[in-house]
């Protein structure tokens, strides 16, 4: 892989934010690196170690890697087979002056782990602002479908009506909750800051010849530097594996997040009752013409499986740390945390893509309802009688046989439910046929649903998008463009 593109999988070629992807690249891994450099020179220079102030310039001129300083780095690698002293020798190569200083009292940790807590934050930002807006474009959804009625499912099975726009808060509200998340890890993260090879802050102490309130002021400074309120008061060599636990296990659950909202979809298409966009020029198969395959959303789930499972490693990596550090976890993280970030980002992003271009098939609902809300009816029916003046018992089995009728026909003929015909064709329930069509309205069978809506929105989804980090990102978002 040539070192000047950003960090490529098959997937992130394609689908990840420029953003994202780029944050991955081996030229921001670098720069970040060099960045890190000047800022420890910075700290000890003002702490009163003799580092020229030629030294510190040459260091700011020279933070982007060129094609040729990527040649050359690797080149080192191949020779010291360490990649943080091959950046060493390759930054002091442009910056003579400094070339004695950089990585003065630090380990390589230093570098890597500060680096990874600077990508980890910034990729948490991004994910904050996508999630923000799937929210908001899921939220005009169901604001304008609260009131559709539509049949609802518990075990898959016909169950009492609720509305189209309430399951979408259903969605919303997980989506609210991995938000949460994914804030609280972001805003709780530290810097690894100035801790030595083995977090005791020997070598420090040595260049500041015993001074404790140095090192420690050394430290404030190169974390205050880096853009972090705090480091972690206590280190082995690298920051505690563990973090990557809390980073990670809020994606894990978005990703679970991700996966009922595209299987719930998916069972909502095979139903045709509502599909995710469709080009005009799409196809669905290369065999069967007519299919119209919910592919985006079958890709979150795959996805979003892969970004649960990413988690174990870090759970698994975490719990064989020795003492102060092991190398095992090196290649491990250099897979799994961006992978974790970039699978994200394109879950995130398809299915915001396919929350603009929901299609939704009042028709077929309201066809699906007229099958089951007869048998749904029957309880208001058996009222109604009664209101009337009839026997609730007389009532109850005048409905019970003609359900067993009307559920034969369905059931065994594969015919149309026809419950009601049989009502009104039956003299027993003459004083309630001119309610029927009222005692049928499925907006009656929703209960609070379009109200709760409302109130959903107002008092949680709101507030929780009158952020202003996040009404920053939804005033800058057009619809997005997705590949299939």
């Amino acid at each position: 892989m040539d070192a000047l593109e950003t960090y490529q999988t098959p997937l992130s070629s394609r689908y990840a934010s420029k953003d994202m992807a780029n944050l991955f690249s081996p030229a921001k891994r670098y720069r970040t690196w060099r960045e890190l450099w000047l800022n420890l020179a910075i700290a000890e220079k003002q702490l009163g170690l003799p580092i020229a102030d030629e030294a510190i310039e040459q260091m700011k001129a020279n933070l982007d890697l060129t094609p040729e300083q990527f040649d050359i780095a690797a080149e080192e690698e191949k020779k010291r087979r360490h990649d943080v002293m091959a950046h060493v020798h390759t930054f002091g190569q442009v910056t003579p002056a400094a070339a004695g200083i950089i990585h003065l009292g630090a380990t390589s940790c230093y570098v890597t782990d500060n680096a990874d807590l600077i990508f980890i934050r910034t990729g948490l930002t991004y994910l904050l602002k996508s999630l923000a807006v799937l929210i908001s474009r899921l939220s005009a959804f169901a604001r304008e479908n609260r009131a559709l009625p539509t049949l609802g499912f518990t075990h898959f099975q016909p169950a009492q009506l609720t509305t189209v726009g309430k399951r979408a808060t259903l969605w919303i509200q997980e989506l609210l909750w991995d938000l949460r998340n994914i804030k609280r890890a972001r805003d709780d993260l530290g810097f690894r800051g100035v801790k030595g090879t083995t977090g005791t802050q020997a070598s420090f102490l040595a260049l500041f010849d015993g001074d404790h309130d140095k090192v420690e002021e050394l430290d404030r400074l190169v974390t205050k530097l880096s853009g972090f309120p705090y480091a972690y008061p206590v280190t082995g060599q690298t920051y505690s594996r563990k973090i990557d636990i809390d980073v990670l296990a809020p994606l894990a659950s978005l990703g679970a997040t991700a996966h009922k909202i595209g299987t719930d979809l998916r069972l909502l298409a095979n139903l045709k009752e509502i599909e995710e966009p469709f080009e005009s020029t799409q196809i669905g198969s290369s065999a069967m013409a007519y299919k119209r395959n919910p592919m985006r959303c079958e890709r979150v789930c795959s996805l979003s499986r892969h970004l649960q499972v990413l988690h174990q490693n870090a759970l698994m990596t975490s719990s064989v740390q020795w003492f102060e550090r092991t190398l095992d976890d090196s290649a491990n993280r250099r897979v799994t945390l961006p992978e974790a970030f970039l699978t994200a980002d394109i879950v995130l992003s398809t299915l915001r893509n396919v929350s603009e271009g929901l299609v939704v098939y009042p028709n077929v609902i309201a066809r699906r309802i007229a099958q089951e809300l007869p048998f749904m009816a029957t309880e208001n029916l058996i009222m109604a009688i009664v209101k009337k003046g009839g026997d609730r018992q007389e009532a109850h089995e005048k409905i019970r046989v003609l359900s067993h009728e009307a559920a034969y026909q369905v059931k065994n003929l594969g015919r149309e439910n026809d419950l009601i015909e049989r009502v009104r064709e039956d003299p027993y329930f003459d004083p309630i046929k001119d309610e029927l069509d009222q005692l049928l309205n499925p907006r009656t069978f929703v209960g609070r649903a379009p109200e709760q809506v409302t109130r959903f929105l107002k008092e949680w989804v709101e507030p929780a998008l009158a952020d202003e980090e996040l009404k920053e990102a939804l005033a800058k978002t057009d619809k997005v463009e997705l590949s299939v």
